[in-house]
């Protein structure tokens, strides 16, 4: 490896209906809300716009107005740069491989200051026409998608699978709902705020059994910016940062969904790519202090945390609603909110991860706040988890 990575900066907006349908009014421009936050993290790292040398963009929407995103922000910002400026696409993965793209500009001695960053628009356009798209990256055309077979009908899957092999409850999973509701209520960019018990969760209507209304993800949207940097450049600027202390990656070779046959609550992708992020950053699962899992269902947080280590295999929804994975417990999981709370606009949604962990690691996350933390653990997936991106953070003195 080069020289040490770090994030230095960072800027989000609230998660939630920015743009809506053009009948509704005077509509957000996606290019004007990302430049103010390039401004605003720019700021936050004590740095200036002739800094920059890489802009690694997550792609927007398919329905996005402005194609060629990336080259457009370049000039509406008239920020030149001698690195790269790219557009990113991985599902839910996009966020991570962008961070990690930057990442490597750094390393590599490409840049010594990158950011990444973007935004997804998605509440202006109609769920038919959202779903179409979301069917048509997320499974196989000529499979999967005349059978109307879903990221949430997997996870179902994954629920009933985990509810009979280890003699789980319902309640014990929706705990998890509960748990992040009540971390986003401390989160001023959380999507949905507003406190709920467990027969809050249960009483929503079903939306593939034995997920309801508030165990799976609205729809939402968002923006990011995170300024990556060398660790030099950092100490120059006084400001506080965090390291990119390790990383790992794994994909066993499967879309999305895997036809042959395999544990398929193990996710096997995580466990690996899990195991090398802490073999790169000389640690153990124990060390960690709060992890942000991507997890569009309750389910997958459970399955994810012990996949990473961070729970008992079997016993990952046993300790959520025993309250181990809330803050002030063993290890706090998903102190945004996670997903199902702080909000999920799909193709920045990592990002608000890595955001919530620099805030933690630097001591900024108020009310949430967890004690002492100095490792910080974002996981990220493709499909049902047969991919996975891992970063270790660590906040610096």
């Amino acid at each position: 490896m080069g020289e040490n990575v770090v994030l230095l900066g960072g800027a989000a907006t609230p998660v939630g209906k920015m743009q809506g349908i053009a009948s509704d009014g005077t509509q957000q421009l996606e290019h004007e809300v990302l430049a103010k936050l390039v401004v605003e993290a720019l700021e936050d790292a004590g740095l200036r716009k002739c800094d920059v040398g890489s802009m690694i963009f997550t792609l927007p929407r398919p329905y996005t107005q402005q194609k060629y995103f990336a080259t457009f922000m370049a000039n509406y910002m008239r920020l030149p740069c001698e690195g790269l400026v790219m557009e990113v696409l991985g599902n839910g993965m996009t966020p991570a491989l962008t961070l990690q793209t930057a990442i490597d500009q750094v390393r590599l001695g490409r840049t010594k200051v990158a950011l990444a960053l973007g935004i997804n628009f998605e509440t202006g356009t109609s769920a038919p026409e959202h779903m179409m798209s979301s069917m048509r990256a997320t499974g196989d055309v000529d499979f999967h998608v005349p059978f109307g077979f879903t990221p949430i009908a997997w996870y179902a899957m994954d629920a009933v699978r985990y509810m009979h092999e280890y003699n789980v409850t319902r309640e014990e999973i929706a705990m998890v709902a509960v748990k992040n509701r009540r971390h986003a209520a401390d989160n001023p960019i959380a999507q949905f705020r507003k406190p709920m018990t467990l027969d809050d969760v249960l009483a929503q209507r079903p939306i593939v059994e034995p997920l309801g209304l508030f165990e799976v993800p609205g729809r939402g949207d968002g923006a990011v910016c995170i300024v990556v940097a060398s660790e030099d450049v950092a100490r120059e600027s006084g400001k506080p940062f965090v390291r990119v202390k390790g990383e790992g990656f794994y994909h066993e070779g499967a879309h999305q969904i895997s036809e042959v046959p395999n544990d398929m609550i193990a996710f096997e992708a995580a466990n690996i790519a899990g195991a090398k992020a802490y073999s790169n950053a000389g640690i153990t699962p124990g060390d960690v202090d709060l992890a942000e899992i991507y997890a569009p269902c309750t389910i997958v947080e459970i399955l994810a945390a012990e996949a990473l280590g961070l729970c008992s295999r079997g016993q990952g929804a046993g300790q959520a609603a025993s309250g181990e994975t809330a803050l002030g417990g063993r290890i706090p999981i998903c102190t945004s909110g996670g997903l199902l709370s702080r909000g999920h606009p799909a193709y920045v949604t990592a990002l608000y991860n890595y955001f919530e962990l620099m805030e933690q690691l630097r001591g900024r996350a108020g009310a949430r706040q967890v004690r002492n933390a100095e490792l910080g653990l974002a996981c990220t997936e493709l499909g049902n988890y047969n991919a996975a991106m891992v970063h270790i953070l660590e906040a610096v003195a």
